[in-house]
């Protein structure tokens, strides 16, 4: 931190006050980027190193010195100090993670008397940061390679995990990380979910659900249309810019969506809109533990309250049926993507939060209880496969799997478990036995489109339904056990 920077710190007399400077350092610096960029389309003057200086994400610093006893608030899953000192970290749009700033900084002002502080950092912002669209200056009439002599551009040397892995270097009497994603991260997925799912980022809810199958869709988005003619939702956000509210609620909106162009997209998001907190997005992440690693990389940094797994499953026990649902209370994780993340040898515990709310959930969807309850819904392991034929090497796989006890097989679920365990994310997982591979029920398309219509909805109310209950449980579901030993205050 140079002298110039360290003079510009202010402490803040509240965290909101604290957000207010943020949201000002931050719009003062994208403008002047945005500024320097269109006049150097305009005249091909590029800015001088004073003036590139003010293309920098704003500061946020955070500063606990313990007076007495330990806070009770340190009983939390979230903000909370794991050592006393400076802890510090940059912050990128502000203005849109609000609610989730105050929620951190609220508690580690009120619990611990720590001391808040903003300024400038040293972290350039990347010019393709500072724009929404990536077109809105220029037309194309300059290439990259010339803005790149220019204005900062992305550099993947800067952008990483170390901190949410725990790789990164903890230097005595230097600041420590006070979040996961620091700024530059957290842009760079930012745009990636633009690319993925088709839709603004800014429409994303805190509360998720992943299915593999574009049915789920289907009924998410009739469901979803629903509660904004009852009023209960404010709007449904569709892949390519479509927003239906009540305003433009009329019979042509469901066609409207459902022709979104959501083929051009890999992983298609839609977005039930709710007033303070309370949406729903359902993504189609498709089938595969790369896209499901892909999107949940991306969608942690928005700091979701949960992400669910809601999708199909080959049934593995002769007495299941199709139909049947499959609670995951432990992953034979066989996808090898996170091998070196989070080593297969490494146990990913079931939340007992997400749990109880899933078969609860299950329970009052299906208006079954005790044993015909138990009879649809089994909880088990499930096996997450990388190779979608997995059949064709059964004599290889079986003895694995019988010593695992695994009730169902899929290709995503343990992935998304992983993901959810190491970035911290409250997960769950409910499936819907579709097939049943060692028993000779294979998916015909007759019986297919026969189970499909009948248990998709179903299942997806199941899921939606889950999450409300853990809205009701608020923090309770940020839970302690994802936190490890040298955890950074902020969730």
């Amino acid at each position: 931190m140079t002298a110039r920077n360290a003079t510009m710190f202010e402490t803040a007399a509240t965290p909101a006050a604290a957000i207010d400077r943020l949201e000002a350092l931050y719009h003062e610096a994208r403008e002047a980027l945005r500024a320097d960029l269109q006049r150097f389309f305009d005249t091909g003057r590029a800015p001088t190193p004073a003036e590139r200086a003010r293309y920098r994400y704003p500061l946020l610093r955070v500063i606990y010195e313990p007076l007495g006893a330990r806070p009770l608030g340190a009983q939390r899953g979230y903000a909370k100090f794991a050592v006393p000192g400076l802890h510090q970290t940059t912050v990128t749009q502000p203005g849109a993670f609000r609610a989730y700033l105050l929620d951190q900084l609220t508690p580690l002002v009120e619990d611990y008397g720590a001391r808040i502080e903003t300024g400038i950092s040293e972290q350039e912002i990347p010019y393709p940061y500072a724009l929404d669209g990536g077109d809105e200056l220029g037309r194309g009439a300059v290439t990259a390679t010339e803005l790149a002599r220019h204005f900062p551009t992305p550099l993947l040397s800067l952008v990483g995990d170390e901190i949410a892995d725990g790789t990164f270097d903890l230097v005595e009497g230097e600041p420590r990380p006070l979040a996961l994603f620091d700024a530059v991260r957290t842009d760079f997925s930012l745009r990636r979910l633009v690319h993925y799912t088709g839709t603004d980022w800014r429409a994303f809810q805190p509360w998720i659900l992943l299915t593999n199958y574009h049915r789920y869709v289907d009924q998410f988005v009739r469901l979803g249309l629903e509660e904004v003619a009852a009023g209960t939702a404010q709007a449904l956000v569709a892949p390519g810019g479509v927003r239906i509210d009540r305003d433009s609620l009329d019979t042509g909106a469901v066609e409207r969506v459902m022709t979104a162009p959501w083929h051009r997209y890999q992983m298609p998001a839609y977005h039930l809109v709710r007033a303070g907190g309370a949406g729903v997005t359902l993504v189609n992440i498709g089938v595969g533990p790369s896209n499901a690693k892909t999107i949940t990389d991306h969608l942690a940094v928005l700091r979701p309250h949960c992400w669910l797994m809601v999708g199909h499953c080959g049934g593995l026990r002769l007495t299941q049926t199709i139909g049947d649902y499959v609670l995951a209370h432990a992953y034979l994780r066989q996808d090898s993507i996170l091998d070196e993340l989070v080593p297969p040898d490494i146990p990913i515990p079931a939340l007992a939060e997400v749990q109880v709310a899933l078969q609860q959930a299950a329970g009052e969807v299906t208006g079954e209880e005790g044993d015909r309850l138990k009879r649809r819904l089994r909880t088990g392991t499930v096996v997450t496969q990388d190779d979608r034929n997995w059949e064709l090497r059964w004599t290889q796989e079986r003895r694995r799997i019988n010593l695992s006890r695994a009730i169902a097989v899929d290709m995503e679920s343990g992935t998304i478990a992983a993901q959810g365990y190491r970035l911290r994310v409250p997960y769950g997982t409910l499936l819907c036995v579709s097939d049943k591979p060692l028993h000779g029920e294979i998916k015909l398309p007759g019986a297919a489109n026969a189970f499909y219509e009948r248990a998709v909805s179903e299942h997806l109310k199941i899921g939606l339904a889950a999450l409300e209950k853990l809205k009701a449980a608020g923090a309770i579901i940020h839970s302690r056990k994802l936190r490890s030993f040298d955890e950074p205050p902020f969730r």
